[in-house]
């Protein structure tokens, strides 16, 4: 499996911290913003990571930044992403649970032992297929593409 991660300058140690952990745990990793500094904008990175897992070039992305509410208003901006913010595991269940989320955005604020376990969360947990779920994404899907015509 291929997660691709990005933050911007105030997420770059936890960054490191995540590569290691999914990396020893036989993840291949892309790291989409090797270079940080004090004037990166977090949408390029959020971009760069959601067209890749739009793409199918990754199954997941993993996004951080500060509150990680920027990079997840940016990431979402890509048609095909779903991406959720999540500040616990409870979350992380429930967005791929309920909305097949393929990308995990998170603040950098958050312990380390905390990410750990809502990036296993997330990866972990399938898509629950039901038909109302389905049903939902699906129109989120139709609106991204203009065709969305129930309002």
């Amino acid at each position: 499996m291929k997660i691709a991660i990005a933050t911007d300058h105030a997420g770059r140690d936890i960054k490191l911290k995540v590569i290691e952990f999914l990396m020893s745990n036989h993840f291949e990793v892309e790291d989409l913003s090797k270079i940080n500094t004090p004037t990166d904008d977090y949408p390029d990175f959020a971009f760069k990571v959601a067209q890749m897992v739009a793409q199918n070039q990754a199954d997941f992305g993993i996004l951080i930044c500060t509150t990680g509410i920027g990079v997840s208003i940016a990431a979402n901006k890509v048609k095909k992403i779903r991406c959720a913010h999540v500040e616990n595991e409870e979350e992380a269940k429930l967005t791929r649970l309920d909305n097949d989320a393929n990308v995990l955005a998170f603040s950098s604020k958050l312990e380390f032992e905390k990410v750990k376990q809502i990036i296993k969360t997330f990866i972990n947990t399938e898509f629950s297929n039901e038909e109302r779920h389905i049903r939902r994404i699906e129109k989120i899907m139709k609106y991204e593409s203009g065709e969305y015509n129930e309002l």
